[in-house]
């Protein structure tokens, strides 16, 4: 089952149950699907579905952010929620130890890459992990921290 399918059937299970905060996080979720399609002008596949769940997930991040500094925990509380909801539909994410891991062993192969040579560092590291979820500011904070060890 696709993912706008999966986001479809579990919107009428939340219409079913009443819940109402599960159905207008869905009803966002799909309407980010249908309007990444629409600019398409063609279905999505499962890939371009998962780009379009990230942002929506990193934007959420952004908000709970910006509302924890602005003193709204409500707001906030209520964002994290949506992401947790979100990331039911996402791959399993790749953890940290296993992030520096991979940063090391493409520094490695790379020879005795300098903090110019980041840029490119973080392109080889994200190729690695191209199926998977991982978080970009994770990788960056990793790359700069094993960089500047040498």
């Amino acid at each position: 089952m696709s993912i706008p399918e999966q986001v479809q059937k579990d919107m009428v299970e939340a219409m079913k149950a009443r819940d109402e905060r599960r159905l207008s996080t869905l009803r966002m979720v799909k309407s980010a699907l249908k309007n990444k399609e629409i600019d398409k002008r063609s279905p999505l596949d499962d890939r371009e579905a998962l780009q379009v769940l990230s942002t929506l997930i990193k934007q959420r991040k952004d908000s709970v952010e910006q509302f924890t500094k602005g003193g709204r925990q409500d707001l906030a509380d209520k964002e994290a929620a949506e992401i947790a909801l979100i990331e039911t539909y996402m791959p399993k994410a790749v953890g940290e130890d296993e992030i520096a891991a991979t940063v090391r062993a493409t520094i490695a192969e790379m020879g005795s890459p300098t903090l110019k040579d980041m840029g490119a560092v973080m392109k080889n590291v994200m190729a690695k992990f191209a199926g998977a979820r991982v978080d970009g500011k994770v990788v960056s904070d990793t790359v700069k921290k094993e960089l500047a060890g040498k």
